[in-house]
C-alpha cells in the first residue's frame, strides 16, 4: 500500500471549456458574459476570463526554451539578471559627476547612464568622468549630441585601449538615435543618419558596446498603447538595419549594435507580454538580414514611464513605477531605469534617486526576480496575451513598411498623428474617469497643496536642425487635472463644497463620498456631513460654513421630495448640484436645477465649468 500511488480526484471528470463558461453564466445571473468577463484591450483585441491547455497547444512559442531562438523566453538560459541603471546629468565639473557615479556604484548600481552635453565631449573630461570606475565591471552608457557621437566613441576607444581593458568584457552603449528628435520634436535630422556607419565601425571591436539606440520609451512617455510603442519600435529598429546594411555594414554587425530602450507602462501583464513579443518579433526581422541566431537577440533597457506620473499625491508614483519595474523584470530585460517619483515637478532629489535604485534592488535581493527565468512562460493567459499582442504589433509594423519604412512614415507625420490621437483619447478618458489616476481623478488627497511644486515642462534646445516635421505631444495624463487644481489653488478664494446629506443613510453616504472625490480633484475644500433632518437645516449649515457649492446627496426616490425645496431655499446663494441621475431629473431641470454629477459625468469639463461659474 505504501508503494502505491493514489490519484487524487480520479473519480471526477475534467470539465470542458463550455462547462466552465456555463457555470460562469449561471453565476452572472443573467448579466452579459461579453460585457462582464471579457477584457477588451486598448490594443484592439479581447481576452477571455480563463484559458486552458488546449489554447496554447498549437503555439510555437511554448516549445522554445530560455536563451533559444526566437528568444521569446529571454536571452539568457541560466538566470534573469539585469543591470540596475541610474542616469547622471553631467555638468561643467566632471569630478562632480564622477563622484556621484562612484557613490551610486557603492549603493547597488551596476550600470551608469551619462547624459553628456556636447560642449563637454573631450578627452580630458571623459578621463575625469571615468576616473576610479572599473569599466569592465559596470555597464557604461552615454547620451550626447548626435553630431558628437563618433568623436565620443573615438575618445572612449582610446581611453579603453590606454587602460588595457579586455574589449570583450566592456559593456555599454552610445545612444545615437537621430530619428528620436525627428519623431518627437519634428527636427529634420535625416542628414545625420550616415553617421551611424562610422559609429558602428569605431566600436566594431567591442561586441558588448552598442552604438545605435531605438529610444521608443519616448513613445510610451507620450501615451502610446503597448502595441503602438512595440510596433513602431520594431519599424524604428528595422530602419536602422536598412540604413546600416545599405551603407555596407554587415547585417550581423548592424543587428548586434542596435539597442532598444523601451518604455514600460502600468498595464502589468500586457507589459510582460510586450517584452516577450518584442524579442520574438525582432528575431524574425533580423533573420531576414542574417542567419546568425546570436545577432537576432534584442537587447533591451527598460524605462518606467513618466506618462502616468503625477505632481499631486506623488508618492503614488512609487506604486506605479514598482509595478512597471516588476513587469520589466519578469519580462526579461537586460537593464532597467526606474524614474524617480518626483521627476514630474523637480530635478530628482537624492532621496528620490535612492528610492528608485532600491525599487530594483528589492526585486533582486528580496524577491529574487533575477534568479527566475521567464516565470510567465507556460501561463496560458500570458502565452495567449503574447500571441495577440504580437499579431497587433506586427500589423502596425507592416503598415509602416508599406508606407516606405519608419523614416518615410515619420517625415509624412503618420507616426506622430497616431500617437497624438492616442494621447488625446487617453486624456479624454481620464477626464471622463474611464482611465483612473489614483490621487488625481480618483481618490485625491483632499487637503494636499502644491507647496510650490510646478510641473516640469519638456524642452528642446536648438541643435541647428530644421523644424518642418510634425511633432508629438508629450503632456502627461494628469496634466489637465493638475492645471485645473493649480488654477483653483491660486484663486483668491478656494471654493468650499458642502455636502447636504439627507434621507436614506446608505445612499446619502455613498453619494457624498462620490461627490467629495469628484470635486476634490479640482482642489476644492470639501465638507462632508452625517445628515440633516430637513433641507432648511442643511442649507443653513452650508451658508454658515461659507459654501460656494452645495451638493444634495440622497436617494433617487427621495430627490423628488428634497431636491426642489432645497434649491428654492438656497435661492442662488451658492452653486447647487444634485449628486446622481435620478428618474425625476427632467422635473428638477424644469424647476431650474442645472447641475448634476454622476459616474457618467465628464469630470474634467464639469469642474472647468464650475470654476468658470465661480469666477476662477
Amino acid at each position: 500500500m505504501a508503494d502505491s500511488k493514489e490519484k487524487l480526484f480520479s473519480d471526477f471528470t475534467a470539465p470542458s471549456a463550455q462547462e466552465w463558461r456555463e457555470k460562469i453564466e449561471v453565476d452572472l445571473k443573467g448579466a452579459d458574459y461579453q460585457k462582464k468577463m471579457v477584457w477588451r484591450t486598448n490594443e484592439g483585441f479581447s481576452m477571455d476570463p480563463f484559458y486552458r491547455k488546449e489554447d496554447v497547444e498549437n503555439l510555437a512559442t511554448v516549445n522554445a526554451l530560455p536563451g533559444q531562438y526566437p528568444y521569446v523566453r529571454g536571452n539568457k538560459a541560466a538566470d534573469n539578471s539585469w543591470y540596475v541603471r541610474q542616469d547622471i546629468k553631467c555638468g561643467e565639473c566632471a569630478k562632480e559627476a564622477n563622484a556621484k557615479a562612484l557613490d551610486v556604484l557603492n549603493r547597488g548600481v551596476d550600470s551608469l547612464g551619462f547624459i553628456l552635453p556636447s560642449e563637454y565631449v573631450s578627452k580630458e573630461y571623459v578621463e575625469a568622468l571615468l576616473d576610479g570606475i572599473l569599466a569592465d565591471c559596470v555597464e557604461l552608457n552615454f547620451r550626447t549630441c548626435q553630431r558628437c557621437s563618433v568623436e565620443l566613441a573615438q575618445i572612449l576607444v582610446a581611453y579603453f585601449e590606454a587602460k588595457g581593458y579586455d574589449k570583450a568584457r566592456l559593456a555599454g552603449s552610445i545612444s545615437f538615435d537621430p530619428l528620436e528628435k525627428m519623431v518627437m520634436k519634428g527636427k529634420d535630422t535625416e542628414k545625420l543618419l550616415p553617421v551611424a556607419k562610422a559609429l558602428v565601425e569605431t566600436l566594431a571591436d567591442y561586441p558588448q558596446f552598442r552604438a545605435v539606440a531605438v529610444n521608443a520609451y519616448k513613445l510610451t512617455d507620450a501615451g502610446a498603447y503597448s502595441y503602438q510603442d512595440l510596433g513602431y519600435a520594431l519599424a524604428w529598429g528595422n530602419e536602422y538595419m536598412a540604413q546600416l546594411t545599405e551603407a555596407g555594414v554587415p547585417a550581423e554587425l548592424a543587428a548586434e549594435n542596435i539597442k532598444f530602450n523601451l518604455g514600460i507602462n502600468g498595464v502589468y501583464f500586457m507589459e510582460i507580454a510586450k517584452l516577450r513579443a518584442a524579442r520574438m518579433l525582432w528575431a524574425q526581422i533580423v533573420a531576414q538580414h542574417t542567419e546568425c541566431k546570436e545577432a537576432a537577440k534584442m537587447h533591451i533597457c527598460a524605462y518606467t514611464t513618466t506618462y502616468n506620473q503625477t505632481v499631486f499625491d506623488s508618492y503614488v508614483n512609487l506604486l506605479r513605477s514598482q509595478t512597471e519595474a516588476m513587469s520589466a523584470a519578469l519580462g526579461g530585460v537586460d537593464s532597467m531605469v526606474v524614474v524617480p517619483f518626483d521627476a514630474p515637478y523637480e530635478t530628482p532629489t537624492e532621496f528620490a534617486e535612492r528610492i528608485a535604485r532600491n525599487q530594483q534592488l528589492l526585486l533582486k535581493d528580496e524577491c529574487h526576480f533575477d534568479r527566475m527565468v521567464d516565470v510567465a512562460g507556460g501561463s496560458y493567459f500570458i502565452e495567449q496575451l503574447t500571441k495577440s499582442l504580437s499579431e497587433q504589433a506586427w500589423k502596425l509594423f507592416l503598415s509602416v513598411e508599406e508606407q516606405g519604412g519608419f523614416l518615410a512614415a515619420v517625415k509624412a507625420g503618420a507616426v506622430q498623428a497616431v500617437i497624438n490621437e492616442t494621447n488625446a483619447k487617453r486624456h479624454a478618458d481620464a477626464g471622463k474617469r474611464k482611465e483612473f489616476l489614483l490621487g488625481t481623478n480618483q481618490f485625491p488627497n483632499f487637503t494636499e497643496k502644491s507647496e510650490g511644486k510646478q510641473p516640469v515642462e519638456a524642452c528642446c534646445k536648438g541643435c541647428g536642425c530644421e523644424s518642418n516635421i510634425p511633432a508629438i505631444e508629450t503632456s502627461r495624463l494628469a496634466s489637465d487635472f493638475e492645471s485645473l487644481r493649480l488654477t483653483t489653488e491660486n484663486a483668491a478664494k478656494v471654493p468650499v463644497a458642502f455636502m447636504l446629506t439627507i434621507g436614506n443613510l446608505a445612499m446619502r453616504q455613498a453619494r457624498a463620498q462620490f461627490s467629495c472625490n469628484f470635486l476634490a480633484a479640482a482642489g476644492y475644500q470639501v465638507i462632508d456631513n452625517l445628515g440633516f433632518k430637513t433641507v432648511e437645516e442643511g442649507v443653513d449649515a452650508a451658508i454658515a460654513a461659507g459654501a460656494d457649492i452645495v451638493v444634495i446627496c440622497s436617494s433617487d426616490d427621495e430627490y423628488a421630495e428634497y431636491a426642489i425645496p432645497a434649491f428654492k431655499y438656497l435661492n442662488g446663494r451658492a452653486l447647487y448640484v444634485v449628486a446622481g441621475a435620478p428618474a425625476c431629473a427632467e422635473e428638477l431641470k424644469a424647476a431650474g436645477i442645472e447641475n448634476f454629477i454622476n459616474v457618467r459625468s465628464n469630470q474634467l469639463e464639469t469642474l472647468k465649468e464650475y470654476n468658470a461659474k465661480l469666477g476662477i
